[in-house]
């Protein structure tokens, strides 16, 4: 999927592993709030954050448990209940190849309310994108190319988002050095 970096949607529906990725970055979180992002979830995705019962849990995954709630607290990642009739969507239940509740409840929801859906789960992103336009499915990288092309965030702030992600073992370095780059050839082409 090819992604513009260029445009983003500030409202979003996110999900949980796009929760963790964007909360382990401080710099990063606080860049989306000066920007006006918006971000909510369904009561799946809190259960699957907060309430999920776990076999083991690590100091890093402790500290995002404690930051969403903190940001919870603030009126941030406000949750939604989903009527009977979104959780019975057939169409996407039928083609839910190994996804969780909180990813197929975010999906259904996105889509009956006609919001973004931020994840960065790649099963997740090419199962909405049959149901929703490509631009209305997002991810943490593609945030983080927008925040930087838009100047929300400055070169100076790539290294310390990385280092932040990587220091709660996160999978995006890969793919924020990637977008980086394209975001700094896309600032050049709009200077000209």
């Amino acid at each position: 999927m090819a992604v513009d970096i260029t445009q983003f949607r500030l409202n979003n529906i996110i999900d949980t592993c796009s929760i963790w990725n964007l909360l382990s970055s401080k710099v990063l979180y606080r860049a989306t709030g000066l920007a006006r992002c918006s971000f909510c979830c369904t009561k799946f995705v809190i259960y699957e954050c907060l309430n999920k019962p776990r076999k083991s849990s690590s100091p890093e995954e402790d500290e995002l448990i404690e930051r969403l709630k903190i940001e919870k607290n603030k009126g941030m990642f406000k949750e939604y209940h989903l009527s009977i009739e979104d959780l019975q969507d057939v169409d996407i239940l039928e083609k839910r190849k190994n996804l969780s509740k909180g990813e197929l409840s975010s999906i259904a929801f996105a889509r009956r309310i006609s919001q973004a859906f931020l994840t960065d789960d790649q099963g997740a992103r090419m199962l909405a994108s049959q149901f929703m336009d490509q631009d209305m499915v997002q991810t943490i990288p593609q945030l983080f190319g927008w925040l930087m092309y838009e100047s929300y965030l400055n070169d100076s702030d790539k290294d310390e988002v990385i280092n932040e992600h990587e220091s709660f073992k996160r999978p995006l370095k890969k793919y924020f050095n990637e977008i980086y780059l394209k975001a700094l050839e896309m600032r050049l082409l709009k200077r000209e």
